[in-house]
């Protein structure tokens, strides 16, 4: 899930908002805390396209990118 741009902080916020209401409290709780840890470009990249169409994709995907949340919280939350 790479990507050409450069999503900024305020970008990835504006995302998360977005979807709120289809995610999971853990998982958006998880996102606020990343967010709030002055996390790397890389780190912002990855958390928009997981975010990204979440409301659309298969509950299969949802599924999938929920286990993508909580593995790059586990690598950079509470380190």
């Amino acid at each position: 899930m790479s990507c050409k741009i450069d999503h900024s902080q305020e970008d990835v916020t504006n995302k998360l908002q977005s979807q709120k209401a289809h995610l999971p409290q853990s998982i958006y709780t998880g996102s606020e805390k990343l967010l709030k840890s002055n996390p790397d470009q890389k780190t912002l990249n990855e958390l928009f396209h997981l975010l990204k169409k979440y409301d659309l994709a298969a509950k299969e995907e949802q599924l999938k990118r929920n286990q993508a949340f909580e593995a790059l919280f586990a690598e950079h939350i509470a380190k």
